[in-house]
């Protein structure tokens, strides 16, 4: 998915500076940005005080929106580089589109996961027939040193691993939780998994000490280690952790993100993540006048334009808390 932010802010990311080495409960404040004519969206990272969690360095949740009689999604094609895309259905479907040929529709607890290396272009939308109710969320997955000019290229898996206690299923969608491997194809220590709680269910979830760990919500009322937490909302949970306790109100839906802390300090703009201002730069360049990120055939409307750069890189701060 693409930030469509015409200000695209110029971030600096990463580094363990910005990690909480304790358990803490910091509960994040989503910004509305509206994703084409149809879909508004709730950020919860990058935020303010809290740019990742491990790699991952983006988070949108979306819906539940009636999109009956509706276009819902439309996203024209847009570069991506040095990151993977998830993308996460609770309700309704998304096709995908890639300039490697990729055409896909992506359904409820089905992983789309689209690692754009050193370049690659796409685009998401609703199908012409698609169902009354649209939610889900969109992450994206920086890639470190080692992998982040990789071949571009998609997967997408219908059967995803479970983990399971009384009323409580975890699918797991990246990583690994309590014995559980996802097929999908990671480049760091991660997890990124979907918790569905029934009314009344009390769990606890294994975790990993060494990992920094958030949790969004994404339906229903639950508590998150005594927080309770709406839908839209995000709380971040720190390191040093070796279980998370959860309590549902209602039948509700939660998704665990955490791994280890990104120690690379990056640069994201727009729809990249670089390592300095001036490769941003010129990945704009590439998108706005060359082919290096392919084309997305099929997309029935333009590509997306890239919005002007900020001509000043920021600097990197903040301290280990």
């Amino acid at each position: 998915m693409s930030n469509l932010d015409r200000q695209a802010a110029l971030s600096v990311c990463g580094g363990r500076g910005f990690v909480v080495a304790e358990p803490v409960r910091e509960l994040l404040t989503p910004r509305r940005v509206q994703l084409g004519e149809s879909t508004e969206v709730r950020r919860l990272l990058p935020n303010l005080g809290r740019r990742m969690v491990g790699a991952w360095a983006f988070v949108d949740h979306y819906g539940p929106d009636d999109i009956a009689g509706e276009p819902g999604m439309q996203v024209p094609p847009h570069p991506h580089m040095g990151l993977q895309t998830v993308s996460w259905l609770h309700d309704g479907e998304v096709l995908h589109r890639d300039s490697l040929g990729s055409l896909r529709t992506i359904r409820p607890r089905e992983l789309g996961l689209m690692t754009s290396g050193r370049a690659i272009s796409h685009s998401e939308e609703s199908p012409k027939l698609h169902a009354r109710f649209l939610h889900g969320a969109q992450l994206w997955v920086a890639l470190p040193e080692a992998h982040r000019h990789v071949e571009p290229h998609f997967q997408h898996h219908t059967e995803l691993p479970t983990v399971t206690a009384a009323g409580l299923t975890a699918t797991l969608i990246l990583g690994e939780l309590d014995g559980a491997t996802s097929p999908g194809t990671a480049y760091t220590p991660i997890v990124g998994a979907d918790v569905s709680l029934s009314d009344g269910a009390e769990a606890r979830l294994p975790l990993d000490p060494d990992f920094e760990y958030a949790v969004l919500s994404m339906s229903g009322q639950a508590e998150v280690d005594g927080v309770p937490m709406l839908p839209g909302s995000m709380l971040y949970l720190g390191c040093g952790r070796t279980e998370l306790p959860l309590r549902a109100d209602t039948d509700a839906g939660l998704m665990l993100l955490g791994g280890e802390p990104f120690e690379e300090e990056i640069v994201m703009w727009w729809n990249f993540i670089g390592r300095s201002h001036e490769e941003v730069e010129e990945a704009r360049r590439d998108w706005m006048s060359t082919t290096r990120f392919g084309e997305v055939k099929g997309y029935d409307g333009d590509r997306l334009l890239a919005p002007e750069l900020p001509p000043v890189a920021l600097k990197p701060r903040g301290r280990v808390r």
